[in-house]
């Protein structure tokens, strides 16, 4: 594989790592919010058998059944009793809002009584997470005895309100990262194409490291053996910067010498043979090293 191609290929799987993980963390974030509220939800339905056992003991009861809670539909509960009771309209929505307030999932419901003989509404009222959109009266009389069941109705928004929030949340820090990612990948497929050949396209450039040539507008001007090499590292990571201790070591390690001034010569006679490409630059880091800029 060849060294850009090998450059290339570490910095997609990294990216791609990347967006993996960055995945897993929200899919698993979303399905510890998902088990939270699943538990938040089962804890209400019992929080409802405990309203239905305080509501007989306000009403003097002490002894009879909480009949097992119907659930009428997916927000929908239906509290039944074993006897007849009496209770305060006061005291019915004190206590509903002190048992359903350990549960962060009930802020908005309606609360009807019904007469299980008629099915007709005794009384009712509407808790709101936003206290000045509560809906009670009534408040103080006691009804008389009778066989009721309390049906009680939470807002669905009120549900699923958390989860939704946070995967709306995290969708713009999702769509960051993967406009990042593809505009990374876009901007290396565009900056350069490494071939099993050893071909590389620099901007309008073409780059044969085999045959040691570059052709721009046609024009094929061939390379030393040591401009090759040189141009050979920076097609490798084109638009990145590449230290001059690194240059001068691969390209004269080998040969035992290495002379200060050779970089700077070869760097310069590179650069007279890209000149015809107006967006190929060999650029000066300063106190860093070199890039071959491509593009504006």
């Amino acid at each position: 594989m060849p060294v850009s191609q090998n450059h290339f290929f570490k910095k997609g799987k990294s990216l791609f790592g990347f967006m993996l993980l960055l995945f897993i963390s929200v899919i698993c974030a979303a399905f510890s919010m998902f088990g939270n509220e699943d538990f938040d939800i089962a804890r209400r339905e019992v929080l409802l058998r405990r309203l239905g056992h305080e509501i007989l003991l306000q009403s003097g009861d002490s002894t009879s059944r909480v009949l097992p809670v119907k659930k009428i539909s997916e927000n929908e509960y239906r509290i039944r009793f074993e006897h007849e009771l009496t209770f305060q309209t006061g005291s019915l929505v004190s206590i509903t809002r002190q048992v359903l307030g350990n549960n962060p999932l009930a802020n908005d419901y309606v609360v009807k009584v019904l007469n299980s003989g008629n099915s007709n509404v005794v009384y009712g009222f509407a808790i709101s997470e936003n206290k000045k959109d509560d809906i009670i009266s009534c408040i103080g009389r006691k009804q008389p005895m009778a066989r009721y069941e309390i049906n009680i109705k939470f807002k669905p928004a009120a549900i699923s309100t958390v989860k939704k929030g946070y995967l709306l949340g995290s969708l713009p820090f999702l769509a960051l990262a993967g406009f990042i990612f593809l505009r990374s990948v876009k901007t290396r497929k565009t900056v350069y194409r490494v071939q099993s050949t050893g071909m590389f396209t620099l901007g309008s450039a073409l780059f044969d490291a085999k045959n040691r040539t570059i052709t721009i507008n046609d024009k094929i001007t061939e390379l030393t053996g040591t401009e090759n090499r040189l141009l050979l590292i920076f097609a490798s990571a084109p638009n990145e910067t590449i230290a001059r201790s690194r240059l001068q070591k691969e390209i004269w390690e080998d040969e035992g010498v290495i002379v200060g001034r050779s970089l700077d010569m070869f760097i310069s006679k590179l650069r007279k043979k890209l000149e015809d490409d107006q967006n190929i630059r060999i650029i000066v880091i300063r106190g860093k090293g070199y890039k071959l800029q491509i593009g504006s």
